[in-house]
């Protein structure tokens, strides 16, 4: 899995090593490496063990456990579920206390003549099946390690230059991968080689009982893999039709960006109906967790398929790339959001075009899964207070808001919203180039450089606007201004009809649409009566001022009657389909109130879907052919 040439890098770096530590802070670290053993026996139980050995010389020392997490943009480090933290040095319990204004900081005085300090603590796995990597992580047969949850690390130094030296036992004969380098098995502990901070917190592990590696580039440099953990041996069975999906996945990145910057890449991909679901980037890793049955059920392959897209693209733009606000010397300084439109943004619109370009999904649904994203925006009644660079400013509150009222409030709306945002600078590159320029030659500018190895540039506003009139000279800022700043600024239909297509509804539902309601147990229908409810009847959002809106519906009601009838999914889309005729009248409880409604609609079922523009050349599905043979 680890190349001899990577392993023989790391070790020159270590026997180069010198610790550089911030002057102001005053650091009390003797220069050497830090040791990290973490015993994950237990993991199937949800806890884990962590022994950490640290050169220290005496005096006051604070230590700080990691809260700004990379790729997550908040301060969401699971400093709670920390427990049995002890120091000692030698046979000696060293004190400390907790600081009374920075929870994650640990104060304690080295005394006289140590030379190394052991710390000791338990990390106590979430069992939470939502959020982002501090929610569950370990289930009997598979486990996710992220080293963030497992490391302190001394304040004074930033995490490029502090080496850390990790091992992890796992149960007997769990598998793991991932892209630190340098393991060496002996029994069920893995050692790694010697690594930056910043390296291992950016290097996750995947192990697990049931488990399998897809090799992507056999024989070539850089290898690429899949590293499938499982709940279930079945789980594992990924189709020859999906693996060249994903091999052309690594073609199309070559030919978008031109070239690599990492030493090889690893798709740590979780099957599991008992872990969050979601993707979190790294530089030369994914951890990519969905459920048990994504890679053997159509549905759910289909509702996930742009996810290691999405991951693989961070590689370049969010790792490689960076906003300068977001490359912070450690994980304590504060991070701020203004540019996660196109950390995070960009790469969804890249990730978007890679599946269509890799076939992970057919033309027909790309387009489907683009209506649904320019339906969501066209109609959302939060565009018309909170404007979209809002939304990346206040990330660190709106990741973790409620999911109620989320169309009035507004989300984490610079993901989707930024990709209609950016397939409009991609069809105006177009354009004013007389289609000789696109954002594919954006991304071998601005995403460019040597390759071959981890590296990190950052940008600000001004070098992508810069990049963007390199490219084709405009005034690419105002333009990127008034869409960010704007209150309901036009670009869904804008960005559509510049791509050849526009935005339509009809009672044909949409693929992709459908395909995320059967997943997600729910029944969409916002562009009728302006409802989303659970396959059980919850009402889960209210469209702000729509039908249902203004019938006296909202989100935590539930629907237990349908014009007279037991509550169905199928009861409610047929009285939706025969609102022409029959007002839908829905039975509704609200805590022990019961209630009879009646929703003043009656144009049937509305799906969103696109409809080529005659009169305009096809933009869009030219950014979905691929480039790679």
């Amino acid at each position: 899995m680890v190349s001899f040439h990577k392993c023989a890098l790391w070790f020159a770096y270590l026997s180069a090593l010198i610790l550089v530590p911030v002057p102001q802070l005053g650091a009390t670290m003797r220069p050497g490496v830090i040791r990290v053993e973490v015993d994950a026996t237990h993991a199937p139980q949800r806890i884990l063990h962590t022994h950490l050995t640290i050169p220290m010389q005496p005096g006051p020392l604070t230590l700080y456990y990691p809260e700004w997490i990379p790729g997550e943009h908040m301060p969401d480090g699971p400093v709670v579920n920390i427990a049995g933290l002890k120091f000692t040095a030698g046979r000696k319990t060293i004190p400390w206390r907790r600081d009374l204004l920075d929870m994650f900081a640990f104060h304690l005085e080295v005394p006289p003549g140590v030379t190394s300090l052991d710390v000791r603590f338990d990390f106590l796995i979430s069992q939470v099946t939502s959020g982002y990597s501090s929610g569950a992580s370990a289930t009997a047969y598979v486990e996710l390690l992220s080293w963030n949850q497992l490391v302190l690390y001394p304040r004074g130094y930033a995490a490029k230059d502090l080496t850390y030296i990790p091992s992890v036992k796992f149960p007997a004969g769990w598998k793991f991968g991932t892209a630190l380098p340098g393991a060496k098995q002996n029994g069920d502990t893995i050692y790694f080689a010697a690594v930056p901070l910043s390296t291992l917190i950016d290097s996750p592990v995947v192990a697990g009982r049931y488990f399998r590696v897809i090799q992507l580039t056999p024989g070539q440099n850089p290898s690429h893999e899949i590293d499938i953990a499982a709940d279930s041996e079945a789980a594992l069975a990924m189709s020859p039709e999906t693996e060249a999906h994903y091999r052309q996945l690594v073609a199309e990145t070559g030919a978008l960006f031109g070239v690599r910057h990492y030493h090889d890449y690893h798709f740590l991909l979780t099957l599991s109906d008992n872990v969050p679901h979601f993707g979190l980037e790294h530089h030369e890793s994914s951890d990519d967790r969905v459920p048990e049955k994504t890679l053997i059920e159509k549905t759910r392959l289909i509702e996930t398929a742009d996810l290691l897209p999405h991951e693989f693209v961070h590689s370049w733009n969010g790792k490689y790339r960076r906003p300068a606000d977001l490359a912070t010397a450690d994980y304590h300084q504060p991070m701020r959001d203004d540019l996660l439109w196109v950390y995070e943004g960009l790469t969804e619109y890249l990730g978007d075009v890679l599946t269509a370009r890799t076939g992970l999904l057919n033309q027909d649904q790309a387009h489907e899964a683009l209506a649904r994203l320019a339906a969501l925006y066209d109609r959302q009644p939060g565009r018309n207070w909170r404007p979209l660079q809002d939304t990346a400013d206040s990330a660190e509150l709106l990741y973790n808001a409620d999911e109620d009222w989320t169309y009035w409030r507004r989300s984490v709306d610079f993901y989707d919203e930024s990709e209609l945002l950016w397939l409009d600078v991609d069809a105006t590159l177009r354009r004013l180039t007389k289609d000789q320029k696109s954002m594919n030659d954006f991304c071998r500018l601005f995403h460019g450089g040597t390759g071959g190895e981890p590296a990190l540039k950052t940008y600000a506003f001004e070098d992508v606007a810069a990049g963007l009139n390199a490219i084709a000279p405009y005034d690419w800022s105002g333009f990127l201004r008034t869409r960010l700043d704007s209150i309901a600024p036009k670009t869904p239909d804008e960005a559509l009809q510049n791509g050849g297509w526009q935005l339509t509804f009809n009672d044909q539902p949409n693929e992709i649409q459908t395909a995320r309601d059967e997943v997600k147990k729910q029944v969409t229908l916002m562009y009728s009566i302006g409802m989303i409810a659970t396959t059980e009847g919850i009402i889960q959002e209210v469209m702000y001022d729509g039908p249902s809106f203004k019938a006296g519906l909202g989100p935590g009601m539930k629907i237990t009657e349908v014009a007279g009838k037991p509550f169905s999914p199928a009861a409610l889309k047929d009285s939706v389909a025969a609102s022409a005729t029959s007002p839908v009248q829905l039975t509704v409880a609200n805590g022990s109130q019961v209630q009879t409604y009646s929703i003043d609609y009656h144009g049937g079922q509305q799906y969103p879907h696109l409809k080529r523009l005659q009169n305009r050349p096809d933009v869009l599905d030219e950014i979905y052919r691929p480039l790679a043979p």
